[in-house]
């Protein structure tokens, strides 16, 4: 078993991401590629294109993204819950309570008004899911509410496709993949004849899934570049594949083995949410370096690591839920023989690892690529990594904790 890493305290005061001047840590990405290799890729991103009839496609050289808002303001006023022991986490300061007022009100509003989501009694679950709270802890960097609606509606989308395609509402992995294909088609259109058109697009209204993610992309693709937009997709079709592989294990009664399953939670996991950090700024990390092999690194560290979060504060949760849930602690105990205790400890571990890997990557890319947008995208998604565990921590409506320590 791997030691736990105790050695490392949780505080406020130190910086997220290190400062650029200081040498990277000792990571895959140095040691596959050198400083001036990656500033040379960094000047061919800002020149853009070159060659017959490209010039109409360079990317407006804007030496720095727009500032972002004054960060609120730490409150008094402690956190709900309790963190897990021994857990590898950064505390946030308390999301700014206007904001979060405003937010809930106004998805609410959109969930009952605009797209007719849920039914009235699953009103008490909807607020118990405190999504604005969640939402404006991760992204503290966000210009105005309105921004912020960005990510709150895609979030509840997803949950609503999760909720009643997969899990708790109705959900069933049988027939999953046709389901899940055609809700699809609202965040990516079919393009087809004049014939079947307009069946598709009536289509997009049949249930509360696809309502949601029509609408919630609307609005998204309104505020995004078709960079963004396409990326999101990208990252929603990767989520919908992991959906597919744990619906297969369900249905065939397979637990995987402790590597499969972070397999499919490397794809069935938040990573959608964080790399809309940038549209959900008000500025935009070009294509090229989002692209960058490290840089995906990075991302998928963080998309990690907050899912395996989500496995451990749900861990009782789904124990109490009918039939069995795969979760990391679950698999452990199975494949390698441990108690349910030393399989939860041991899923500790795995994240504190996964975390200790995102974050030296990413202090890696930072040197790497001195450009001001992928900078604040580092930032950016460090921060929605530390909302995710402060969510996850204070919704004590939806989660508790095992009675292991």
């Amino acid at each position: 078993m791997a030691r736990m890493h105790t050695s490392h305290p949780n505080p406020t005061e130190e910086p997220r991401m290190p400062a650029p001047e200081p040498s990277p840590p000792q990571s895959s990405l140095l040691a596959a590629a050198s400083r001036s290799g990656a500033n040379a890729d960094v000047e061919r991103i800002l020149r853009g294109p070159s060659g017959l009839g490209t010039a109409g496609l360079r990317l407006a050289r804007r030496e720095e993204p727009p500032a972002p808002p004054a960060p609120p303001t730490p409150s008094a006023v402690p956190a709900e819950g309790n963190p897990i022991p021994g857990l590898y986490h950064h505390p946030v300061p308390e999301p700014d309570p206007v904001r979060v007022e405003e937010v809930s009100r106004r998805i609410k509003d959109w969930a009952l008004d605009e797209v007719d989501l849920y039914p009235e009694e699953w009103e008490e679950q909807f607020d118990g899911f405190s999504v604005g709270r969640y939402m404006v802890a991760c992204h503290p960097d966000a210009p105005t509410v309105d921004h912020l609606m960005l990510a709150t509606r895609l979030m509840v989308a997803e949950n609503a496709v999760d909720d009643c395609y997969c899990e708790d509402h109705g959900g069933s992995p049988i027939g999953l993949g046709g389901r899940l294909l055609l809700a699809h088609t609202a965040l990516d259109a079919l393009h087809t004849t004049r014939e079947y058109q307009p069946r598709w697009a009536e289509s997009l209204h049949s249930d509360a899934p696809r309502r949601a993610y029509r609408s919630a992309m609307e609005y998204f693709v309104q505020a995004s570049s078709p960079s963004q937009a396409d990326r999101f997709r990208h990252d929603m079709a990767r989520l919908h594949m992991g959906y597919l592989a744990e619906a297969a294990w369900a249905q065939t009664d397979h637990v995987p083995e402790v590597w499969e399953y972070l397999a499919m939670r490397q794809f069935n996991n938040f990573r959608p949410c964080p790399t809309i950090t940038d549209t959900v700024g008000g500025y935009e990390l070009p294509a090229d370096l989002h692209a960058q092999p490290a840089m995906q690194r990075v991302i998928a560290l963080a998309g990690n690591a907050t899912t395996i979060v989500n496995d451990l504060y749900s861990y009782t949760k789904e124990l109490a839920s009918p039939g069995r849930h795969l979760n990391l602690p679950v698999v452990i105990a199975e494949r390698e023989g441990l108690s349910e205790r030393d399989a939860y400890l041991k899923s500790v571990e795995v994240h504190n690892d996964l975390m200790h890997d995102f974050e030296a990557e990413a202090a890696a890319v930072a040197v790497a690529f001195p450009v001001p947008a992928a900078q604040r995208f580092l930032r950016g998604v460090a921060a929605w990594v530390d909302g995710n565990h402060y969510w996850h921590q204070t919704n004590t409506f939806r989660y508790s904790l095992p009675d292991f320590w």
